[in-house]
């Protein structure tokens, strides 16, 4: 497997990236709780989250890339199930309500950002689509605020859906790490 491995000197444990498991070590088969993430120029982000701060030393010794790579994946995780799907697909979507096993999610991606939510609200399972900048719920007309997966308006409003644990990353590398992951076909 090619990825990043992790070395923690108090217990001697290495860790995979992109599984967050102990490889070797005190800690073997220890697995890390899967925080959602991804990557994004930092113009997209600093312009859909304007008041995020950053810690650069040296920004001429930072890798600064200038766009997302359309031939990237963003991959989901979630109860045991993994699903990948190209940045470019969900981009020329702009919105897909899909499933991820049994759990109903939707994933967005466009500017250089994504964002992965289970579109299920106690027991309704909801479809959403955009139009106008606008995210609605057809089910009951809540608008809802992309950034933050939280209902500002209508019916279901203060009502927040949880995000899908996600990663981005080169199809052959999510493949490596999960090779039983499905991949999104439009």
């Amino acid at each position: 497997m090619n990825a990043m491995t992790w070395y923690d000197h108090e217990t001697k444990s290495i860790w995979s990236q992109p599984w967050g498991r102990a490889l070797d070590g005190e800690l073997k088969g220890v697995e890390l709780f899967l925080l959602p993430s991804q990557i994004s120029t930092w113009e997209s982000w600093k312009e859909a989250h304007p008041y995020t701060l950053a810690m650069i030393s040296d920004v001429s010794r930072v890798g600064v890339r200038q766009r997302f790579d359309p031939d990237f994946v963003i991959g989901l995780l979630l109860a045991n199930k993994a699903k990948a799907f190209y940045y470019r697909d969900v981009a020329s979507e702009v919105i897909l309500n899909d499933m991820l096993g049994d759990i109903p999610i939707f994933v967005w991606a466009a500017d250089d950002l994504y964002y992965a939510y289970v579109r299920q609200i106690d027991e309704q399972t909801l479809t959403f689509k955009i139009e106008n900048g606008i995210l609605t719920d057809a089910e009951t007309g809540s608008t809802w605020d992309l950034d933050l997966g939280l209902a500002t308006e209508g019916p279901l409003k203060g009502a927040s859906m949880q995000p899908v644990p996600s990663s981005s990353a080169y199809d052959w590398a999510w493949l490596d790490f999960y090779p039983e992951s499905e991949i999104y076909k439009p």
